[in-house]
């Protein structure tokens, strides 16, 4: 197994970097579906230019790497104990490369390890099997679409659904209120993975499982293929859309598993994973540990976009029904007061970036940097150091709503006049953008490359001690485009198409399957 440390590092760097041809596809077919003249066609623009920047690039799609989750499959005598210090060691040297960032963190101190490395990561599952290969499945799944999993214990009553039974409808109803509750938080156009039965942890496991099938395949149960095409059809009529934005295309992808389950519970759980669906897999030879063949096809095989349409989207990121409003930091609050829901604006400056350890940290301590007028980035970027100093390697958006105990407070302290996350925030902002004169300034989850390439300098850091994605990065932005969706004016996007999606999902209220 001289080989094995090395093919595992290849693993991780393709899972990374490279999104597979069946994910590929998924997304193509919802870039032909969308209206590429509204906000939701300009993000399925951006997301496949990125993908395409990531591949050529060798650069993580998203800067949030997530929790690495190793399925591996081992012949009778293996030795599992050196493959598991084989597949650390490659984590820690793609962290260290800038492939992986960072996200291992001490859930007491809040320290970070800085190597991706600790209690409980990465999460490894080894299972011995009569074939004479390793099998090796890696998925790289991120926070914000984690947070959107979720579990349901039947029987339920459902928001705008009503009584979930414990039947298949009753599942159905799970599913979609899923959907729905993930709004665009999870990043959106998404995949999921649902598991029937179980208990609470293996309900959660086997809906993950689900995440490993092709995208392409046809579930071999029929009452559960029927689902998922069920599922396929209508959810996209919720109007969720890609990024939460409305629009057409709301999920991609959707696989069901079933498993037994105790006589007083039943569980469904629900997986849901971004539009970034980063998983790959590898067979190995036993007496080498060189890889024989990727087990998904590569994602090279598959061009989402040509060339000369990712230039161009790249070069005109506003589309044809969206004014463009371009903006130099500091801001002026006349400047914020102008703009309104659906405007792109293009940022030119320097912004901050500032994640959950910043904004608790800022709410009872003064800001190391002027503020007033200033554009905080929720971000938390894979950064990598040499002899001329930081070098930002992917750099797109975190999910807002967990900074909404903070944000309002802190746009008021510090004089903070632009928010740039993704998946909106709360009534609280809201009102202090309206109060103070702000704007939140939804960027497209996901795309870190696309995003990377309009930062041209770092000029500096502070909070090191937090850790690389939490500490307060000051970067200097050149053309970086992001959607208005909440304004001064008092007007939400994010709470219009909850609205309206919630509407819609009550139309599936009544029975489907018997």
């Amino acid at each position: 197994m001289r080989q094995f440390e090395q093919s595992v590092y290849e693993l991780i760097v393709e899972t990374s970097t490279n999104l597979p041809a069946d994910v590929r596809r998924a997304i193509k077919r919802g870039t032909l579906a969308e209206n590429q003249d509204t906000r939701a066609g300009l993000a399925l623009s951006t997301i496949t230019t990125n993908i395409k920047m990531a591949e050529e690039q060798v650069s993580p799609i998203c800067q949030d790497t997530g929790m690495p989750t190793f399925i591996v499959h081992t012949p009778v005598g293996a030795n599992q104990i050196e493959m598991k210090k084989g597949i650390l060691a490659a984590i820690q040297r793609a962290t260290k490369e800038g492939k992986l960032r960072p996200n291992s963190v001490d859930s007491l101190t809040g320290e970070n390890s800085g190597d991706n490395l600790g209690p409980g990561t990465p999460v490894i599952h080894f299972e011995q099997w009569e074939e004479n290969v390793v099998d090796i499945r890696l998925i790289l799944k991120g926070g914000g679409c984690e947070n959107k999993n979720i579990q349901y214990s039947l029987p339920a009553e459902l928001e705008a659904l009503g009584r979930a039974g414990r039947d298949l409808d009753g599942i159905r109803k799970c599913i979609l209120h899923a959907i729905y509750q993930a709004q665009g938080q999870g990043c959106s156009a998404g995949f999921i993975g649902v598991g029937i039965g179980g208990d609470r942890t293996t309900g959660y496991e086997l809906a993950k499982q689900q995440l490993f099938r092709s995208a392409d395949d046809v579930n071999p149960v029929e009452e559960l293929r029927q689902l998922e095409e069920y599922i396929m059809d209508n959810a996209n009529k919720l109007g969720i859309g890609t990024m939460g934005f409305g629009g057409e295309v709301t999920l991609l992808g959707c696989k069901i598993g079933a498993a037994n389950r105790l006589p007083a519970s039943f569980f469904v759980s629900v997986a849901y994973n971004c539009w970034a669906f980063r998983r790959q897999g590898v067979a190995i030879d036993p007496a080498s540990g060189e890889i024989m063949n990727w087990l998904y096809e590569r994602g090279s095989e598959v061009a989402i976009q040509d060339s000369e349409s990712a230039v161009a989207a790249a070069a005109e990121p506003a589309s044809k029904a969206n004014r463009e409003v371009v903006l130099h930091t500091p801001i002026t609050e006349e400047q914020i007061r102008s703009l309104r829901v659906g405007d792109v604006v293009v940022i030119k400056g320097e912004m901050h970036t500032g994640r959950d350890a910043l904004h608790k940290y800022l709410m009872d301590h003064d800001a190391p940097v002027d503020l007033n007028g200033a554009v905080i980035y929720h971000c938390g970027p894979v950064m990598l150091k040499d002899e001329q100093g930081w070098h930002v390697k992917a750099a797109g958006p975190t999910t807002s709503i967990r900074e909404e105990p903070y944000q309002g407070d802190i746009i008021k302290k510090f004089g903070i006049r632009a928010v740039i996350g993704k998946g909106g925030m709360g009534q609280k902002t809201l009102e202090a953008l309206k109060e103070h004169g702000g704007v939140y300034l939804n960027a497209i989850g996901g795309a870190a490359q696309y995003y990377a390439e309009c930062i041209k300098n770092v000029n500096g850091v502070d909070f090191m001690e937090f850790g690389i994605p939490e500490a307060m990065w000051h970067l200097e932005v050149d053309g970086f485009a992001a959607i208005v969706t909440m304004d001064s004016h008092g007007e939400s996007l994010h709470a219009d198409v909850e609205k309206s999606s919630l509407e819609k999902l009550a139309a599936f209220k009544e029975p489907v399957f018997k």
